[in-house]
């Protein structure tokens, strides 16, 4: 499969783009280790803010004219409070770090390096940005969680081979609806980081 991956700067440029991206997360992140139960509307409350940063950098991956993947990123001090938090409690300085959002990726287009060219693209912004470290946060689930699927495997290896550092002591909290369940609950994330060489 032919991949076309674009990059997206500016307000007008990635506006455009937020029904794309809310609809993949939707759909993606119904999956496990996520299971959310979401709306287009909080998607695209959720993603507007990307759209009013001068900084923001959005990557959308096409195949066949159709939007398969993307991945946002931004300066960590644009982001929403709630995850930077923990680097607040601990008082680690956030205005020189750029903060990746999500990534996400239909099933079929998976296992094709589209990953790595999503974290190549976010680097080259937080390099060209000025930023000393980026960082992400990923869900935290129990291990015997009843709708953890048999060969599901974390991106851990994935990640630290990008040389990222998981660190236990930064954990923000999300709030959202899971699959199956009638209220909102909050979730841990566990932050990863990387200094930029």
């Amino acid at each position: 499969m032919s991949i076309r991956i674009v990059t997206l700067k500016g307000p007008e440029n990635i506006r455009p783009a937020i029904p794309d991206i809310a609809e993949l997360r939707l759909q993606v992140f119904r999956e496990w280790p996520y299971l959310y139960d979401g709306s287009f509307s909080d998607e695209e409350e959720y993603l507007e803010h990307f759209s009013t940063s001068e900084d923001a950098v959005i990557g959308l991956a096409f195949s066949e004219g159709r939007v398969v993947g993307a991945t946002t990123a931004e300066p960590f001090d644009a982001t929403h409070d709630d995850f930077r938090q923990p680097f607040k409690d601990k008082k680690v300085p956030t205005d020189k770090i750029f903060y990746f959002g999500e990534s996400v990726l239909l099933p079929d287009y998976r296992g094709q390096g589209i990953g790595h060219k999503f974290f190549d693209l976010r680097e080259k912004a937080a390099k060209e940005w000025g930023a000393w470290a980026t960082a992400f946060c990923a869900v935290q689930r129990p291990d015997d969680h009843p709708l953890k699927p048999a060969d599901y495997r974390p991106l851990d290896a994935f990640w630290i081979s990008r040389g990222y550092n998981k660190h236990d002591e930064l954990v923000c909290e999300f709030k959202w609806k899971d699959l199956g369940q009638a209220e909102e609950t909050l979730k841990p994330m566990t932050f990863w980081t990387r200094e930029m060489s």
